[in-house]
């Protein structure tokens, strides 16, 4: 091609808008597919200790989760059980009948701050004569 040519060649090009591609767009959406599949795929296999061949037991049984329960006392001082209402004095009983056999029950106390102190501890000194029977006491972050 002569410089001639070349010339009149670039002036036609010249007077043609340009076209772009804007490929940004496409490589933000890549990156993220691409970071949320690394990503989710490090959480597909969590295990607590190294890789084992572990042997097998005919006396194994798997363990059960303690099963929960929530007490909670408004500022009225009413008591609920799994958000049915009950008194004070039947917490024991209450609590006494959705214990499973084998298996722990976890108890949450949710009682409002200005609940009398003396009628929260005796809901706990009711749960803690139940055996089998934990208790945690829920707050507020601050």
């Amino acid at each position: 091609m002569s410089r001639r040519t070349r010339r009149r060649h670039d002036e036609d090009l010249a007077d043609q808008p340009m076209e772009i591609k804007n490929v940004v767009p496409l490589l933000d959406v890549l990156f993220a597919l691409l970071t949320f599949f690394v990503l989710s795929s490090l959480f597909l296999n969590r295990t607590e200790g190294l890789p084992v061949d572990l042997p097998k037991a005919q006396s194994g049984a798997m363990q059960k989760t303690p099963a929960r329960a929530t007490i909670s006392v408004n500022d009225k001082t009413e008591v609920f059980l799994n958000k049915q209402k009950i008194g004070i004095a039947e917490v024991s009983d209450r609590v006494k009948q959705l214990l499973e056999p084998n298996q722990d029950l976890v108890v949450v106390l949710n009682a409002d701050r200005t609940v009398q102190h003396g009628d929260v501890i005796q809901i706990m000194d009711q749960l803690r004569q139940i055996p089998r029977v934990k208790m945690a006491i829920a707050t507020k972050g601050s």
